[in-house]
């Protein structure tokens, strides 16, 4: 019963990943703003499309380490890659985002990464 929690966690979250990686990519200001930084509109959008291609990048790899590895490398992926949303959470809350979208937002999405790589080592 574990392993398809588990599982189902992880492919749920890398297809997140990448779906914010794909509108970051596609729509970059509507995506920031949901991210919680909303982009100048005189700033420079290669950092928006950084940002898509780092999230697409990291969802689309959780999917490939999935599919063709093992459990304890899909843990150790998780747990290593939940530092992007603790780092994220600072970047809200250094760049005048709220509090509610740094903690609601980025630092739950690390929590629910860590409970995924908690679950996977359990395996």
């Amino acid at each position: 019963m574990l392993a398809p929690l588990a599982y189902g966690l992880a492919v749920v979250l890398s297809l997140f990943v990448a779906f914010i990686g794909a509108r970051f990519l596609l729509v970059p200001r509507a995506a920031a703003a949901g991210y919680g930084v909303p982009a100048r509109t005189d700033g420079d959008p290669a950092y928006l499309t950084i940002k898509g291609l780092r999230d697409l990048s990291y969802g689309l790899l959780g999917l490939a380490l999935i599919a063709f590895t093992t459990t304890d490398a899909v843990a150790w992926f998780m747990l290593v890659v939940a530092l992007v949303p603790l780092g994220d959470t600072l970047v809200v809350l250094r760049n005048g985002g709220t509090k509610a979208v740094a903690f609601g937002i980025h630092f739950a999405t690390a929590l629910v990464v860590l409970l995924n790589a908690a679950l996977l080592f359990a395996l």
